[in-house]
């Protein structure tokens, strides 16, 4: 007996040692390589955007990463975390090639003036260079799909400099409503390093942490609530406007080439009648949202017009930090909406009710629109508070897990794989990819105990019965 609990033990302390190291060697050359990709991209950000309507350039910039992403690398898509997620569900292993693709394209993108963010060179980069150590090493197949999560993990807190939502991030992301606790420690390891590594070779990150955050009221918990309500609301408006787009650009311009160029001049013309701040990474503006400057009413919209006409025309970059921008922007006109709103309504003041809490709000917004729109509440509960302190961990919990009920069976990782339903009143399939499953739910009619429509549809038919009762009675 005893020493079957010692052999039970050595393998389990010769397993955390194995992938202590197999995360460390993953975290170091993913933070070292993803570093080097955030400096090289400030600094063409900072050559090009210097030039006077550099913007102009955006046209033949998507003409080129476009033809490169679907000629030279064919498995890569617009924002390639999707296709990321899609080969580790199918075991295999990402092309090294796209290591190179991740590395230049978002930055002649991004550089350019593409609204687009930077996770998915993160991840790719991450999930490359872990494959090619799984080769290097001849790793068995479950090992190279840890490894591969592992280098996700760190692409994720390399670029946002977030380690504990970074290496959560990788592992929640693939499943909606499922952890793979088993790639958590390597994840973290990964996660950890890989962020250290990014800031040891000069990589800075921007924390701000919020200090007057308003203490527990009730009242203010229902302003929380609402805002979890709204800003569920705006992720569905972001993923079906992605989806929508793509549509349309595919149906009136079916050559990449057309479509790349019609889709960049449309931003052009869009920043001659507008503003130069929907362009890029849009990581200044988020910034002054968050420390109190108010948005005008149409900036998230705008954001989200020029983020779907980027990615969906052809450029290659990620799609997280434009959903953050989103989401700040939205979170400021929420508050801003409805402190200026004098409607009466049962003796109280709206503006009253929920009076804006600055800049509370545009946080929330930000990690909201995230746990929405990519399925992963904890994550961007944890971002949340690695970003504006712990103080505001409560009420982003509350946004975070309201928005992602609030998203259903829609994601802008199509390839993630629905493991729970949200809730028991849509009939899904288990197992299925969100893309498949967004267009397969149906109603289960008997299920919507406590749903709006099936409660006032039985309250109309108790009031139909009270009537009839009433007239046999006389």
């Amino acid at each position: 007996m005893i020493r079957r609990q010692v052999a039970e033990e050595s393998i389990l302390f010769f397993s955390i040692l194995k992938w202590f190291f197999l995360a460390m060697v993953s975290g170091a050359s993913v933070g070292l390589v993803v570093g080097c990709f955030m400096l090289a991209l400030d600094a063409a950000i900072g050559s090009v955007q210097v030039i006077p309507n550099y913007y102009y350039l955006l046209p033949l910039a998507l003409v080129c990463t476009s033809w490169v992403s679907r000629r030279v690398v064919p498995q890569a898509d617009g924002y390639s975390t999707n296709r990321v997620i899609a080969s580790i569900h199918k075991n295999v292993l990402v092309h090294p090639f796209s290591v190179v693709k991740a590395f230049f394209l978002p930055i002649i993108t991004i550089a350019c003036g593409g609204s687009a963010g930077r996770e998915a060179p993160g991840a790719d980069i991450g999930a490359g260079l872990s494959a090619g150590l799984s080769r290097l090493l001849r790793l068995d197949p479950a090992d190279r799909r840890k490894l591969m999560i592992c280098g996700i993990s760190a692409g994720f807190a390399a670029v946002f400099g977030t380690p504990i939502s970074g290496a959560i991030f990788g592992v929640e992301v693939l499943f909606v409503g499922a952890l793979l606790y088993e790639v958590l420690f390597p994840s973290f390891v990964a996660g950890i390093i890989g962020y250290q590594v990014a800031s040891a070779i000069g990589v800075v990150y921007v924390h701000t942490p919020i200090k007057f955050v308003p203490l527990f009221t009730e009242d203010f918990f229902l302003k929380v609530v609402v805002a979890g309500i709204f800003f569920g609301l705006v992720t569905v408006l972001v993923i079906e406007t992605l989806r929508a787009t793509r549509r349309f650009l595919e149906k009136h311009a079916r050559r990449l080439v057309i479509r790349a160029l019609a889709g960049g001049v449309l931003i052009v013309l869009l920043v001659e009648l507008t503003s130069e701040k929907y362009l890029g990474l849009g990581v200044a503006q988020m910034a002054l949202y968050t420390s109190g400057q108010p948005a005008e009413w149409f900036d998230f919209l705008l954001k989200l017009v020029f983020t779907a006409l980027t990615l969906q025309a052809g450029g290659v970059a990620g799609l997280v930090t434009p959903v953050l921008f989103i989401g700040a922007a939205s979170g400021s006109f929420f508050a801003k909406f409805y402190t200026i709103s004098s409607t009466h309504l049962g003796g109280l003041y709206l503006a009253d009710l929920l009076k804006f809490q600055n800049p509370v709000f545009p946080a929330l917004g930000m990690v909201s629109l995230l746990a929405g729109a990519a399925n992963t509440p904890l994550s961007a509960s944890i971002m949340a508070m690695e970003l504006f302190g712990p103080e505001i961990a409560p009420y982003a919990a509350v946004t975070c897990l309201i928005s992602f009920l609030m998203t259903g069976n829609r994601s802008i990782y199509p390839a993630q794989v629905l493991v729970i339903k949200k809730t028991r009143s849509l009939g899904v399939q288990h197992g299925r990819e969100m893309g498949d499953v967004h267009q397969r739910y149906y109603l289960h009619d008997t299920r919507v105990a406590g749903g709006l429509w099936l409660f006032a549809r039985r309250t109309k038919k108790a009031i139909r019965r009270l009537f009839a009762f009433r007239r046999k009675k006389r």
